[in-house]
């Protein structure tokens, strides 16, 4: 059977950098040839969030960006990497967030995988710490060292536009025009493509926690 594409609408999908993990538990149970990389593109998150938005786009660039200063040139390991939620999982957009980063990462609240034997254990590595507010903030790290990594995503930092916002609720309430359904689509992800290109200064902070 040949595998199905789906025809994406935005173009700079295809140009996004992909985040490439290794998966112990794949290549244990023959879903994966040993030392054969997962790949996630932003379009597989769209996938799994039904959609394409600043924040499914702020989480996949803040996971991407948090990997790379916890494990610099090594390649991340899915299962391995355990994330704080610096909130509770019903505030704000914490929860859409942090799905994306567990689908990336492999780290699961308490309903994850349990493990097979002590190994391969996904649960409990994805925890929202809900005594901290600190909004789009989480922290990375990893069985492999004690690095901390805190990463902290801004989106009150894009660029306010009243135009998208009015077109949003033309679009929303089904009396948008042909022409003005499409614009409101273009001004959308046009704002999706300045986070995953991370085009807004201080978009993302990322630091190691002392």
């Amino acid at each position: 059977m040949c595998e199905v594409s789906i025809r994406w609408k935005q173009e700079f999908f295809a140009d996004v950098e992909e985040i490439r993990l290794k998966e112990p538990l794949a290549e244990f149970l023959g879903a994966v040839e040993e030392g054969e990389e997962f790949v996630f593109t932003y379009t597989d998150c769209i996938k799994f969030a039904g959609h394409s938005c600043p924040t499914v786009a702020g989480a996949y660039k803040l996971t991407q960006k948090a990997l790379k200063a916890l494990y610099g040139e090594n390649l991340p390991v899915r299962g391995r990497i355990k994330v704080k939620v610096l909130g509770r999982r019903d505030e704000g957009v914490n929860g859409v967030m942090s799905q994306i980063i567990s689908f990336i990462t492999g780290a699961c609240p308490e309903t994850g995988f349990s493990g097979l034997n002590g190994k391969f254990i996904r649960k409990d590595k994805l925890i929202f710490e809900e005594e901290i507010n600190e909004p789009h903030t989480f922290i990375f790290s990893c069985e492999d060292n004690p690095r901390q990594i805190k990463a902290k995503f801004y989106p009150e930092k894009l660029p306010k536009n009243e135009k998208l916002n009015s077109l949003f609720k033309k679009s929303f309430y089904g009396v948008a025009t042909e022409e003005e359904k499409e614009e409101f689509k273009n001004l959308w992800q046009e704002r999706v493509r300045m986070v995953l290109f991370a085009e807004i200064p201080g978009l993302f902070e990322i630091e190691e926690v002392i």
